[in-house]
C-alpha cells in the first residue's frame, strides 16, 4: 500500500483537501499520514526522516502533499525521498503572473481564528446545537434555513456541517407521525415556510439506521419507514418544499447541494 503524507506549517487542512481530492481519482488504497504545525527546521527534519524511513521500508516513494509559507521548510521536505507536491507555490506563482501582485505569505492565514468568518461559524454552531430537533422554537426568525424530515434522515449532521463549515444558521425540526397523518406542516413551521428545506431517504437505508438505535422496534421496521418516507415526500410536494434524498450522499455533498439550490451565502473565508 502506497503512503501519502499531508504536511504543513499550519493545520494541514489545505494539504489534505488537495491531496485527498487528487488521490480519489486513483482506484487504489493509500495509507494517509497528516502532520500539521511543522514550524521549525528541526520538525521539518523529523518529518523528512519519517518520509525517508517509509521509502526505506517499502521501496516505494511516498507521495508528499505540502503547504509551507517558509521556503526553508519546503526545501527540507523537498530533499526527502518522497514524491513532493507543493500546491501553494505552483498556484500562487500563476496567480501572481496573472494579477501582477506579489503574494504576502503569512503562516496560519487560511485556517485560523483571525479569519473574518470565524465568529460567524462559532455563532452558527451554537445556534445549530440550541435549535436541534425542534428543541427551541423561539429563535427561528434568526435561521438561515430550517431542515425538516422524518427521524434519522440526516437533519442534525447536516445542520452542524452547514454551521461549522459555512457559518450558516441551520435549525432542524422532526416531522412526526401526527404531522404525516394530517399531511400538514406543524404549526411551529407555518410562519417559516420560505426557510424550509426537506430531507428524505430510502426506506431501506432508514430502517438500517433506525435498527442501530432501536433494533426490532416498530419505529425501525421497514413497513413503518416506507410509510413515513412516502408520506413526508407527499407533504413536501403538497407544500412545495424543496427537498433531496440523503441516501447516497455524504453530509458534505448534501450541504453543497442545499447551498446550490437555495443560494445561501457561504461564510467560509
Amino acid at each position: 500500500m502506497r503512503t501519502a503524507f499531508y504536511i504543513s506549517d499550519g493545520t494541514a487542512i489545505t494539504s489534505e483537501v488537495f491531496g485527498h481530492a487528487t488521490l480519489s481519482l486513483f482506484p487504489i488504497e493509500f495509507k494517509h499520514i497528516t502532520i500539521p504545525f511543522v514550524e521549525t527546521i528541526d520538525k521539518a527534519n523529523d518529518v523528512k526522516n519519517q518520509i525517508d524511513q517509509c521509502f526505506s521500508e517499502t521501496g516505494e516513494k511516498p507521495l508528499v502533499f505540502f503547504t509551507f509559507v517558509d521556503h526553508t521548510l519546503s526545501d527540507v521536505i523537498m530533499s526527502s525521498q518522497g514524491e513532493c507536491y507543493d500546491f501553494l507555490t505552483v498556484f500562487s506563482e500563476k496567480v501572481q503572473d496573472t494579477i501582477k501582485v506579489e503574494p504576502v505569505p503569512r503562516a496560519h492565514r487560511t485556517h485560523s481564528m483571525h479569519e473574518k468568518s470565524y465568529d460567524f461559524r462559532i455563532d452558527a454552531v451554537n445556534y445549530a446545537l440550541a435549535n436541534d430537533d425542534g428543541s427551541n422554537l423561539k429563535d427561528y426568525d434568526e435561521a438561515d434555513i430550517i431542515l425538516v424530515g422524518v427521524s434519522r434522515s440526516g437533519k442534525t449532521p447536516t445542520s452542524l456541517y452547514l454551521a461549522l463549515q459555512y457559518g450558516i444558521k441551520a435549525a432542524n425540526y422532526p416531522i412526526t407521525e401526527d404531522d404525516l397523518d394530517m399531511l400538514r406542516l406543524p404549526k411551529a413551521l407555518q410562519a417559516y415556510k420560505q426557510k424550509l428545506f426537506g430531507l428524505t431517504i430510502s426506506p431501506d437505508r432508514l430502517a438500517a439506521i433506525r435498527n442501530e438505535r432501536m433494533a426490532n422496534s416498530r419505529y425501525a421496521s421497514l413497513r413503518q419507514c416506507r410509510l413515513e418516507v412516502r408520506e413526508v415526500e407527499m407533504l413536501y410536494k403538497k407544500m412545495r418544499i424543496p427537498f433531496l434524498s440523503s441516501t447516497h450522499f455524504s453530509v458534505e455533498e448534501i450541504s453543497a447541494k442545499i447551498i446550490a439550490e437555495t443560494g445561501l451565502e457561504r461564510r467560509k473565508y
